[in-house]
């Protein structure tokens, strides 16, 4: 070190050095005031999330116990008596720093909470702990007490760790001197660094009840988890299948949670948007209630949403359903018999199975839908003598042909008649005079009319008289009457036509022969 006396200037550099080391030594004292305010702010955004997860566990273990009172009632009340001393000493611990910083003009100047006073005026006096240190003491005695006491000998290691976090008897200090917990925990440290030990508190408070729920959870955990809780979901590509083709679907796993409901529900049958009335929940599932409409496909498509963090989380919905008609007959044909009649709007079903009617198209000439699988075939000006009816039915986009022919056929002969009688007729002359002369087709299935618009009228030994319309006219009622009782009179070379298609050419009309009885 030197010696002698020291120049005014040397002492001026020495004085500048101890202000230098002084403000250094001042900086870094703010530096961790700071440092312990930031630590502050964190736990207290980690106590909040704590809480969260803890509200959710309780609403999780009360709803088990609504679902499985027998198994969960107890654990239910007990999971309310520990969640309510948390909240207790939480609250009080929460009033016990704002009083600490009650009187600070800005509780977030960390820099300014440098000194002990404030506390150590509160718990502290003339060496001895005040009653508010003795109360905060026996707070924290309490809710130690009280979560051992409730949760009993099913959890002895939470226990053991609940006695080692909130254990408030003597300390040794480095020194090796016994120190009460509340001095040597809180007497003479700044306010900053106090206040962040009790925010440290309320942390360890929040994170005991989270342990204490999650093990009381641990069974629920385990059922939700187990394969029990698991039913198989059949996947295919295609809603229907034809034999012969490689079946391709997949069987997955899918777990049935109650508790797993969407937080909103958006879904649209082939466009229509279904109301609440049109699905519930049950079991975590979404189970519709809708009518399955018309023969043909049908599309369910739309998401469900659940809140997951701040984000909401859309699950995409797209499926496909196919209705097809319900079987109320059996489709019995016969192979030899497929017979188009020309004049008339030949009936004919066509369908597929497995495939909705939407989804099936027919073509020939003349054939047109009615509705549904109902077709209409006129083959009237057709000439050749079959008719192929091509058939394609298409399921998931692909197409499955088919074909079927059909012969034609001219309309059977009619046979004439009077009264509705045909062949030989015996009647009354005056009967004979009044009645109308008709056309009749026996025996065949198609419901069609025939219009009479004239024929011939012969009396043995008289002359023919040809008549318009269908009654005798004046000619043919005199040649009636020289006929002798017991004769046959003859109705023939009867010309009619079709109600339904007039421009159909019937093959010639059989006679009608009337003996006449007086």
């Amino acid at each position: 070190m030197a010696s002698g006396k020291q120049s005014p200037r040397q002492k001026m550099i020495n004085l500048m050095y101890l202000v230098f080391i002084a403000m250094m030594a001042l900086n870094m004292s703010k530096e961790v005031l700071v440092a312990f305010g930031s630590m502050n702010e964190k736990l207290e955004e980690s106590n909040a999330t704590t809480e969260q997860r803890n509200a959710a566990a309780m609403q999780g273990l009360k709803s088990k116990a609504n679902e499985q009172a027998a198994k969960y009632a107890e654990l239910a009340q007990k999971a309310e008596t520990i969640n309510q001393l948390s909240q207790d000493l939480d609250a009080y611990i929460a009033g016990v720093k704002n009083d600490l910083t009650a009187e600070l003009d800005d509780p977030e100047d960390y820099q300014s909470m440098d000194k002990p006073d404030i506390l150590d005026e509160k718990f502290f006096a003339g060496g001895k702990i005040t009653p508010a240190g003795q109360e905060f003491v026996a707070k924290i005695d309490t809710y130690r007490e009280g979560l051992i006491n409730t949760l009993g000998e099913d959890f002895t290691s939470l226990n053991s760790e609940i006695e080692r976090k909130f254990n408030t008897g003597e300390i040794e200090d480095s020194e090796g001197t016994k120190k009460p917990w509340l001095t040597y925990n809180f007497e003479g440290f700044p306010l900053i660094a106090s206040i962040t030990q009790l925010t440290q508190l309320q942390s360890d408070v929040k994170t005991t009840e989270n342990d204490v729920l999650s093990a009381m959870l641990q069974d629920q955990l385990s059922d939700e988890v187990s394969m029990s809780n698991y039913t198989t979901i059949l996947e295919t590509e295609k809603s229907a299948y034809y034999q012969g083709e490689t079946f391709d679907g997949a069987i997955v796993l899918g777990r049935s949670d109650e508790t797993t409901k969407p937080n909103k529900i958006e879904l649209k049958l082939d466009g229509r948007t279904l109301s609440e009335s049109d699905y519930s929940l049950q079991g975590g599932k979404v189970v519709l209630n809708v009518p399955a409409g018309n023969a043909g496909d049908h599309s369910i498509t739309g998401q469900l949403i659940f809140n997951e963090g701040e984000e909401p989380i859309e699950v995409s919905v797209n499926q496909k359903f196919a209705v097809i008609p319900k079987p109320n007959s059996a489709t019995i044909s016969a192979d030899k018999m497929n017979v188009l009649y020309r004049g008339v709007k030949n009936p004919l079903t066509i369908s597929m199975a497995g495939v909705p009617d939407n989804n099936v198209q027919a073509s020939a000439p003349g054939l047109s839908r009615a509705s549904g699988s109902s077709y209409i075939m006129d083959v009237t000006t057709l000439q050749q003598r079959e008719v192929k009816i091509n058939v394609t039915g298409t399921i998931d986009g692909k197409s499955y042909p088919s074909s079927s022919t059909f012969r034609i056929k001219d309309i059977p002969s009619p046979v004439g008649s009077i009264r509705r009688e045909t062949g030989s007729v015996k009647m009354q002359r005056n009967s004979l005079e009044a009645s109308e002369v008709g056309a009749e087709l026996p025996d065949f299935d198609f419901d069609i009319g025939l219009r009479v618009t004239g024929f011939s009228f012969k009396v043995s030994g008289q002359p023919t008289v040809t008549v318009r319309g269908n009654r005798l006219d004046n000619a043919a009622k005199a040649a009636l009457r020289r006929a002798g009782r017991g004769e046959t009179v003859q109705i023939f070379d009867i010309d009619a036509s079709l109600t339904t298609n007039s421009g159909y050419k019937l093959k010639k009309i059989a006679p009608v022969f009337i003996e006449l009885t007086n």
